[in-house]
């Protein structure tokens, strides 16, 4: 009996994907190693599952609706927290599982808020600058004079949003001395309201998701209600705060440092005012970029495929009515 076939487009790799690879016959064609990027719309990914007469599908930003639903698919794994590239209602009229990889990111961008926090809080920038362009001494001044800075132990890190990213920087914050409250009205561990943190917070970081209640929740107003000299991050999305009211804050003085992981369109233009603030560091929306993400997300989705396969009900399926249809 020939074995299912499985055609994947998303960067996998470590023990998840050699597990895979026992499951099925694997196409690997990940679209980050196309140069240029390639993402398929639903007619081309319909088009190259039928080619490859794919059983199942691996897809990260691939559109899966439509067409895609017209060839005889077992399953459709996307490695995203939020499968929103995947026709939910699609795959249910087609009684394809769907599954996803919620989390799968979580330590990699908690990670990176970290970075960010302290490259903006320690001038590690404007320092490493000074660095190589010879000028330790800049204007007869020596460094240690330039670059003084508060510590962070001993402060209040204000998390917006107590998800998995949320989660995983809570207690890397706390190893490092911070006390860490959280609003989120959808979770039962945050126990603050958002003014109140606002007002509490040393260092305010969002983890929302972007919705109708949550674009730009953080404007004038709420950077108002901040502490004076508070610092600012956002490893979630750039949708979630008004670029205009921060920028007018850090000018102000009000916030402190800023660090940012996200622009809205993936691009900041080059004359664009935080481009010029020494206090401000920003980072390409690469927070997830490691290879354990690749790794972990492999892990996630052999794991609920072979689940699948056996006739168990998957850890991470978005449409389990599918399962009994």
């Amino acid at each position: 009996m020939s074995r299912l076939r499985a055609l994947v487009t998303a960067p996998l790799r470590g023990p998840g994907f050699d597990k895979l690879k026992q499951l099925f016959d694997v196409v690997y064609d990940p679209w980050i190693e196309q140069r240029p990027l390639r993402i398929y719309s639903a007619e081309q990914l319909a088009e190259r599952a039928r080619a490859e007469q794919a059983d199942i599908l691996v897809v990260e930003g691939d559109s899966v609706s439509g067409p895609v639903f017209d060839v005889p698919l077992r399953a459709v794994a996307s490695t995203r927290g939020d499968p929103n590239n995947v026709d939910i209602a699609g795959a249910v009229a087609a009684s394809v599982p769907v599954l996803h990889t919620p989390g799968r990111n979580a330590d990699a961008v908690a990670e990176m808020a970290i970075a960010l926090l302290f490259s903006a809080t320690r001038h590690v920038l404007t320092a490493d600058a000074d660095v190589r362009a010879g000028e330790v001494f800049r204007d007869g001044t020596i460094p240690y004079q330039r670059f003084r800075a508060p510590e962070i132990a001993g402060l209040t890190a204000g998390l917006v949003g107590l998800g998995a990213v949320a989660r995983a920087l809570r207690w890397r914050l706390q190893g490092l001395g911070v006390t860490v409250i959280a609003y989120d009205p959808y979770h039962d561990e945050a126990g603050h309201s958002l003014d109140e943190l606002l007002a509490e917070s040393d260092i305010v970081s969002l983890h929302a998701p972007v919705t109708e209640d949550t674009v730009e929740m953080i404007g004038a107003d709420q950077f108002a209600k901040m502490r004076d000299g508070a610092v600012f991050l956002n490893t979630a999305r750039a949708q979630l705060h008004n670029t205009d009211a921060l920028v007018d804050a850090l000018r102000s003085g009000k916030i402190a440092a800023a660090g940012l992981d996200h622009f809205v369109g993936e691009w900041l233009p080059v004359d664009h005012p935080l481009t010029g603030m020494s206090n401000v560091v920003l980072t390409p929306h690469i927070g997830g970029a490691t290879w354990n993400t690749e790794a972990r997300q492999a892990q996630m989705v052999a794991d609920d495929l072979e689940a699948v396969l056996s006739g168990r009900t998957p850890q991470h399926i978005v449409n389990p009515e599918v399962l009994t249809s």
